[in-house]
């Protein structure tokens, strides 16, 4: 049962944008699983479920990648240590970086799997991030600015 149930979850979190354990709780029963607070809570935990933000900019429950903090410090050092100029154009983010940094820092982004990122290509010191609108293009860069420092 806790392994269907399981498995119901994370179907679940991937479907919907789920944000309190209350709405998860509601849709489990409403799919016939008979589950207290308490045990959506556990399950929480022992699927290691973290709240990412989503694209509409609410935060909602996603499976924790194993390994995500190492993507993300790495990520972070790269973009410092690499990162010469960063603006956007429309929809787009162009990260500007030292000559044959910009494979290694898209390629740490890309591991992040952000969720309002479309698509990405890297160069030998550019890097282009397609987001879906101009809104979240200048939020990236805004937010990639303030961890360059």
């Amino acid at each position: 049962m806790k392994t269907r149930r399981h498995a119901k979850i994370l179907e679940l979190i991937n479907a919907y944008t789920i944000d309190t354990q209350e709405e998860l709780l509601r849709r489990l029963r409403e799919d016939g699983f008979d589950v207290t607070q308490a045990t959506v809570s556990r399950d929480i935990k022992e699927l290691r479920l973290i709240k990412t933000l989503s694209p509409d900019g609410k935060y909602k429950y996603s499976a924790g990648r194993d390994n995500t903090r190492d993507y993300s410090s790495k990520f972070y050092s790269l973009l410092s240590d690499s990162a010469v100029q960063i603006n956007c154009a429309g929809n787009m983010v162009i990260i500007k970086c030292l000559t044959g940094m910009a494979q290694a820092v898209c390629a740490a982004m890309d591991s992040m799997h952000w969720p309002n990122i479309v698509g990405t290509l890297a160069g030998d010191d550019t890097i282009f991030i397609v987001v879906k609108n101009e809104e979240q293009a200048q939020q990236m860069v805004s937010e990639l600015k303030k961890m360059v420092g």
